[in-house]
Parts: C-alpha cells; sequence; structure tokens
C-alpha cells in the first residue's frame, strides 16, 4: 500500500537547486513540498508527521531526488530471458533509483508490429517494478505499421541506422525518408554508416585473423567517422522533414558539436548520451576488453571529456545506459563472436553521483539530465519533478560507501564491469508513484498499480 509518508529534514535536488526540506507523499501523489528555510516549517513538519503512515528521516548526508527517467534500455524480454527480463531488469533498475525505463524493441520476435507490442505491455503490467514503455521497431518493410501506431501510446519509433544486437537495420533511403516525415512521432536513432563499419571489420581481419582481432580495435571498426557520417544524415533529414529527431547514445566530440549547431535552427532536435562514454575511454580495452564493447563503441579520452562537458553545460538533452546485458560466458569469446552491449542500469545514478563528485559537474546537473530533460523530451505527463500533485517517482540516497560485488549485483547475468569499484552514494530508498519498491536497499513487495508512461 501506498499510504501516507513524509521524507523529513532532507536535502532535495531539484529544477536546479539543493535545499533543506521535507516531502510528504499520499495517494501516489506529492501532496507537500516543505522549505526548510520558510516560516513555519517546523509547524508544517509536525502537522504533516501527524497525519503520516511513515515517516523518514533524512539527515544531512542523504538527498532526496526524483526517480531517474531511463530512455534506452534493452531487457531481453521476449527471446534472450536468460540474459535478463522485464521483472529481472525493472528490479535492478529500481534498486539504483531509476523508476521508469523506455525499453528498445530488438527482441526474439522483434517489437516491430502493434500486436508484439502490446504482447510486451502485458509482460510489463504484470512483471515490472517500474513505470514501462516501449519503443515500436522500423524495418525496411513496416511502414504502414508505423503509421498505425499511436503515438500518445509508445515513447517514439526506433530506427536503427546501423546494425546492432538483432537485425532490424533500415538501409532503405526510400523508407528512412518516410519514416522522417511522419507527423508528431519522436524518432530515435541508432547511428552509425554500416558501409563503414564493414570496410573498417574486413581491414581489421585481414591485419589480425579472424580469432585475434583485439578488443582494443573497436573503436577503429566501430569508428568515428562510421557514427559521425550516420548522425550527420539523420539529422539532415530532420531538418528537411521538421522531425522530432532523438539520437541515441553520441559518442563523439564531433556529433555533440553538430547536434548542439543543428539544434539552434531546429530545437525538435535531440542528443542522448549514455554514462559508460563518461566512466570508460579507449585506454580501458586494455583492461575490461570484452566486457566494454559496446555500440557505439568507448571512444578516445578526448571524447569522454567532450560528452562529460556537454553533460555539465546541458549541451545534450537525455543520459541514459543503452542498459544491454548479455551472458558472461557469451561476452568473453573472441571479438568477433562477443555480443555487444553491457549492463549499467542499476548503477547509472551512481555512476553520475561519483562523476559530480569528482567535480565532472554539480548533483543538480545530474537531476536535470536523468530526471527533467527526459521528461520534458518524451512529453511525460507529471513526473521528473519534484511538484506538488506530480506521481511521487522519488529517490533517496545516502553518503554510505559500498562496493560492487557479485553478491549486490541484481542483473539476471550477474555480472557488471564496475565489480570492485566502490561508490559513495548508495540508493537507499525508491518510491514508484508513490509505493515504496526499495526500503534501506532492499526490494519490497510493493508494486504500483498505474505504471504505463504513456496511455
Amino acid at each position: 500500500m501506498a499510504g501516507t509518508t513524509l521524507v523529513r529534514d532532507i536535502r532535495i535536488v531539484n529544477e536546479g537547486s539543493v535545499r533543506e526540506g521535507s516531502v510528504l507523499l499520499a495517494d501516489g501523489l506529492i501532496s507537500k513540498v516543505m522549505s526548510g528555510s520558510g516560516p513555519g516549517y517546523e509547524a508544517e513538519v509536525r502537522q504533516a508527521a501527524s497525519a503520516a503512515d511513515e515517516i523518514i528521516e533524512g539527515g544531512p548526508d542523504a538527498m532526496l531526488l526524483p526517480g531517474v527517467i531511463d530512455d534506452q534500455v534493452h531487457f531481453r524480454e521476449p527471446g534472450a530471458t536468460a540474459k535478463g527480463c522485464i521483472a529481472s531488469e525493472s528490479a535492478a533498475a529500481v534498486l539504483g533509483g531509476t523508476t521508469s525505463f523506455m525499453d528498445m524493441p530488438n527482441n526474439n520476435p522483434p517489437a516491430t508490429t502493434l500486436a508484439s507490442l502490446e504482447e510486451k505491455y502485458a509482460v510489463a503490467a504484470r512483471d515490472s517494478r517500474a513505470n514501462y514503455s516501449f519503443y515500436l521497431g522500423a524495418t525496411n518493410d513496416n511502414i504502414e505499421e508505423l503509421r498505425r501506431s499511436d503515438r500518445h501510446r509508445i515513447c517514439g519509433i526506433k530506427v536503427f541506422m546501423g546494425s546492432s544486437t538483432g537485425n532490424m537495420l533500415v538501409d532503405s533511403q526510400e523508407t528512412l525518408e518516410e519514416i522522417f516525415s511522419l507527423p508528431d512521432r519522436l524518432i530515435a536513432v541508432h547511428c552509425e554508416d554500416e558501409a563503414t563499419i564493414r570496410r573498417n571489420l574486413a581491414e581489421a581481419r585481414e591485419r589480425y585473423g579472424d580469432g585475434a582481432i583485439p578488443f582494443s580495435a573497436h573503436p577503429a571498426i566501430r569508428s568515428r567517422r562510421a557514427c559521425i557520417l550516420s548522425s550527420s544524415k539523420a539529422v539532415d533529414m530532420a531538418v528537411r522533414h521538421g522531425t522530432r529527431l532523438h539520437v541515441l547514445h553520441v559518442s563523439t566530440a564531433d556529433e555533440i558539436e553538430m547536434i548542439s549547431e543543428a539544434r539552434r535552427s531546429h530545437p525538435g532536435i535531440s542528443a542522448e548520451v549514455c554514462v559508460h562514454y563518461m566512466w570508460f575511454d579507449d585506454r580501458d580495452y586494455e583492461k575490461y576488453g570484452p566486457l566494454i564493447k559496446c555500440n557505439p563503441a568507448v571512444k578516445t579520452r578526448a571524447d569522454r571529456a567532450a560528452i562529460t562537458a556537454a553533460v555539465s553545460e546541458g549541451r545534450v538533452q537525455a543520459v541514459a545506459t543503452d542498459h544491454a546485458p548479455h551472458l558472461y560466458a557469451e561476452k568473453m569469446q573472441d571479438y568477433l563472436h562477443a555480443p555487444s552491449g553491457l549492463p549499467t542500469v542499476q548503477h547509472s545514478l551512481v555512476m553520475m553521483l561519483q562523476l559530480s563528485g569528482h567535480g565532472c559537474f554539480p548533483v543538480e546537473q545530474v537531476v536535470r539530465m536523468m530526471s527533467h530533460s527526459p521528461a520534458d523530451l518524451f512529453r511525460i505527463d507529471r513526473r521528473g519533478y519534484i511538484r506538488e500533485g506530480w506521481h511521487a517517482d522519488l529517490v533517496i540516497v545516502r553518503r554510505r560507501p559500498w562496493t560492487v560485488s557479485k553478491a549486490n549485483i541484481a542483473y539476471r547475468c550477474g555480472w557488471s564491469p564496475l565489480e570492485g569499484q566502490t561508490f559513495d552514494w548508495a540508493v537507499t530508498d525508491t518510491f514508484v508513484n508513490g509505493h515504496r519498491t526499495v526500503r534501506e536497499g532492499k526490494l519490497t513487495a510493493e508494486r504500483a498499480p498505474d505504471r504505463l508512461l504513456f496511455n
């Protein structure tokens, strides 16, 4: 039961400020936000406490944040549930402070029809611990299905302009033009030029031999040129058609600059970056090898710095994970056979808080990039902010050092490249629609109703 909960005397990080205060939750909503600096604060808190079923004490080492909205995850259901499923990965999400997710369509079978999408919604309604939505996937021949989609029910249409896990590459220019001309749809794109990647891979195979390609060659194979060529093509089509274009997992400094420039004339273009591009760079392939192989590739130290700076300056519109679990045995194969992707949804918020602690950006910017801006970008109703009358999707973090280990990894795949990493902040409590799905770092049995993000 959601009941009435008072979170009192805590630092509230919201809308560009950090201030002392208390928040009352009732009937799944944020009922009252009380400022610790205003007159009559103590009386307000006493009155709220008298009405509360439960009181959570904040304290000087705690912060209250809006729940994270992750606009790009691969929860692997249907078709690859040995790696992850909606139940397991949404549990990992709420343990990490992510209260809403948007899942990608490259499943088996892929979510490229409205009927297949409804099947995913049914599973999520039964199993998800977080709020959920799903992308409808584009192919070279399902334009009519895309036209029939309800823009008020799906988060967007996903277009793979470069191949990744699955087989959903859209390489017909005629089809791309039709997709980009769909009215009032958000088109989310994976941008890598396939011809460039194939050419680079052929050169690597000739140079090293099939079984000996080093993982350090990945950013040369899935190269910055492949990303830039494809992203520039997407931006050009978006400008011509007036498309709501969202460029996913931007991995190069060049793309940041290109998209920032394009937004001056067409603000409907947006960019997402992923937390692992701010955590790793190409020097890390020697240590982590297949564990950080992902598409697009982790690139240079300069790209890492540029992406981090863009987050600090607000020149991107979302920070997400591209959470993509694979079995450890699969990942530990040679370069050609190790699949791309890494699991991060349980750790993305604490990674960002750690980067903030290192001076990369203020904590207010973490909240803006992971909660406020995604809510605005996807036009999500009454989520992503701590405001009276809005859904109570909230996270409490406390300064409580802890170390990632197999014993506390919640991903079904059971591993993380972050094993052995100590974080300064821990997610202790997560509320989804006012329901306390995580209590003192442990999952509860509570499951909020009405978790569908768009309906």
